[in-house]
């Protein structure tokens, strides 16, 4: 098994943490994480794809271990974590990639598209919104509230999702077996949250994350031009992004594959085994390795390659 490098960069003044895994001359996957989590999101996923790709997953700015200027010292929005993003993997040599998404990591990754769309070989999302049918309104009417208007109150409802409580029901809402998720990973991500200054950090990204669907027309027309091959794998009980967010990829993405597991947002936790063989598989046929990464007809039955369909 590949091992996996934990990593720093200094980009544009900033320290940014990445793992990294896998040959350094093989295609490239580049993994985004959502909120409230970090590149930790990745750590089972990783190892299962870097003996043939060259595997990249950032900590977002105020995430994770990557620096956490206040938002007095920093603007945090989407398009400045995407400068940042972008700037890392130009120093890394990254120039033709392929992207997995998750919730935050999905509108940083279709902003990297727009920007350089011959750059992205296929778009893999797992809970990576990319239209209106996908917000479930019980969850994103506190967002809206707020973005709207800052009060105390619209302020007071949308902090409720920097708790301990609402971090753990991201994790184990829709997940048929609670006990397959580790409490790890949200006392983690809480553990992050709970730093001082970092309560700014994500209201301020809640504001900017209006700026997102704003975006969706001209991400469905890249699509459609591009035809660029996308994999959408969700969780049939998210309750954030709803399945119809994976099924509206098949209206613009040509042949898309869409796939609705039983597990929630956080599916890795629960359904690791199962997204990391269709992953594989979709790699394997949409952006197969060359020459010494290419998988062997026994290894691709050993990994579970065509299992799904």
């Amino acid at each position: 098994m590949s091992p996996v490098h934990h990593r720093y960069a200094e980009v544009a003044g900033r320290q940014l943490f990445y793992r990294e895994a896998g040959p350094p001359d093989a295609p490239v996957v580049v993994l985004l994480h959502g909120f409230p989590t970090s590149s930790f999101m990745f750590r089972n996923l990783i190892p299962e794809l870097a003996e043939n790709y060259r595997v990249i997953a950032p900590d977002h700015l105020g995430f994770g271990l990557s620096d956490a200027p206040s938002a007095d010292d920093f603007e945090y929005t989407f398009d400045a974590l995407t400068d940042l993003t972008a700037g890392l993997l130009a120093a890394l040599g990254v120039e033709r990639y392929a992207l997995y998404v998750q919730d935050y990591g999905a509108p940083i990754g279709w902003r990297l598209a727009l920007r350089a769309p011959a750059a992205i070989t296929a778009i893999i999302t797992q809970s990576g919104n990319e239209y209106d049918a996908g917000f479930v309104e019980s969850f994103w009417r506190t967002v809206w509230d707020y973005q709207r208007e800052q009060t105390p109150e619209t302020e007071a409802a949308i902090r409720q999702a920097l708790t301990l409580e609402v971090t753990r029901w991201q994790y184990v809402t829709g997940v048929p077996d609670e006990t397959l998720v580790s409490p790890d990973t949200w006392h983690h991500d809480y553990n992050l949250l709970t730093r001082p200054g970092n309560d700014q950090i994500q209201l301020a990204l809640f504001r900017d994350y209006k700026t997102n669907p704003a975006m969706y027309p001209e991400l469905h027309e890249y699509l459609r031009a591009s035809g660029v091959p996308v994999l959408a794998v969700w969780g049939r009980g998210d309750e954030i992004f709803g399945p119809a967010g994976a099924e509206a990829f098949a209206q613009d993405a040509a042949d898309a594959e869409i796939h609705l597991l039983e597990g929630g947002h956080f599916l890795l936790e629960s359904a690791g085994p199962e997204v990391a063989a269709l992953v594989r598989d979709f790699l394997s046929r949409r952006v197969a390795p060359q020459g010494k990464h290419a998988m062997t007809a026994g290894q691709q039955e050993m990994t579970g390659i065509g299992e799904h369909s």
